[in-house]
């Protein structure tokens, strides 16, 4: 074999090993600044970079919440403005992003959404920044084809008006579903309550009605944020935005049962207090939690393997400013943050066995970045 074959042979294997360790990483952003919109790079789990190139550019306005469908061949964003919409697209086998249609999501400032289990409805959550009318919880079907179709309900919650600037107004700020797919939980800051609803999917009018109990009440002020159940349901932690928390709930019949509230940090200065995104390691002995204000930290937990409760493990500099959201890879060996006023993803290294994070391999300049999704 002369020179230039075993050349181009070396050159095609190690293609090969690339593309083996390489997962598609999508990027949801704010488009007020330099970003555009949806961003699709190849993200290597074996070296934890992402490529300094994007694959992909999708022009959407401000798409800060993303999610995929379970059998990953459907996208839908949420466009973050003051008439908010809704926007799906198709994926391709390749990856590559296909616009399909876009709806409105009746409110203001969508920032969550989620999908029915049997993936027939999107639930959208308006925050809205303005009291009035405040945010509210909306239902979109979904269509065969992926497109979205019109509203089909919608539920307002009444506000606490504890804080008088920021729960002057209903203010739903996420949607997660249980883990068996019978219940919905909408997390609303401007009310101290996570609203619980039970979801039928027959129903094709009304697929949402309230729970028994209808809601779990967290302390005047708190501000819960994002929920996030455990990989058997029975246990479910929340953020609390504004008392800068985290709880831990047992879950019984549907209805959240408090036993344990923590501080995301040392410091008791408001500043200090604005938990943002959460998520387990795949295995369930870790939790991880952002904290932005001028923490901006990952807070790591030890999860128990009895009753899910936490003790601190670490707290880990985002080295940047505002850690809207962050994703642990499918390698589980690495930590993405989506830093998005210093406007860069910061990949961090982490140990699987002691759930630790550790050195910094990498910052990706990046517009804005407010959320992140892998693609297997």
């Amino acid at each position: 074999m002369n020179r230039t074959w075993k050349c181009l042979l070396a050159a095609s294997l190690m293609s090969l090993v690339l593309q083996a360790h390489a997962v598609t990483l999508l990027v949801g952003s704010y488009t007020d600044g330099a970003s555009k919109g949806i961003y699709r790079y190849h993200f290597d789990t074996e070296r934890g970079q992402i490529d300094t190139q994007p694959l992909q550019v999708v022009n959407s306005v401000s798409p800060s919440w993303l999610v995929l469908s379970a059998d990953q061949r459907l996208l839908f964003a949420v466009n973050e403005t003051p008439k908010g919409q809704v926007s799906s697209f198709a994926l391709s086998s390749k990856g590559e992003i296909k616009p399909l249609n876009q709806v409105a999501s009746q409110g203001d400032e969508p920032t969550h959404a989620s999908l029915s289990h049997d993936q027939r409805y999107l639930f959208v959550a308006n925050y809205a920044v303005a009291a009035d009318p405040g945010g509210s919880l909306v239902v979109i079907p979904v269509a065969k084809d992926g497109k979205l179709k019109p509203m089909v309900q919608q539920a307002r919650h009444a506000p606490s008006k504890v804080n008088p600037e920021r729960q002057a107004g209903a203010h739903v700020h996420s949607l997660v579903p249980s883990p068996e797919g019978r219940h919905l939980y909408a997390s609303d800051l401007g009310a101290d309550k996570v609203f619980i609803y039970r979801y039928d999917g027959a129903s094709t009018e009304q697929p949402l009605s309230a729970a028994i109990p209808a809601s779990v009440s967290l302390p005047p002020g708190s501000g819960p944020r994002h929920l996030l159940f455990d990989a058997k349901g029975q246990h479910a932690y929340l953020t609390l935005e504004m008392s800068g928390e985290v709880v831990v709930f047992d879950v019984e019949d549907g209805a959240l049962i408090e036993r344990q509230r923590l501080p995301l940090s040392e410091r008791q200065d408001a500043a200090a207090k604005a938990s943002g995104g959460l998520h387990l390691s795949v295995d369930g002995r870790f939790l991880y939690v952002s904290n932005r204000g001028t923490a901006n930290e990952i807070v790591v937990y030890a999860v128990a393997k009895d009753n899910g409760q936490l003790t601190l493990l670490q707290r880990r500099s985002v080295e940047g400013d505002h850690p809207r959201e962050f994703a642990l890879d499918p390698s589980g060996n690495y930590l993405l943050v989506a830093n998005q006023k210093s406007n860069q993803i910061v990949v961090m290294r982490r140990d699987p066995r002691s759930g630790k994070l550790g050195e910094t391999v990498q910052k990706l300049a990046q517009g804005a970045p407010s959320d992140l999704k892998f693609i297997e």
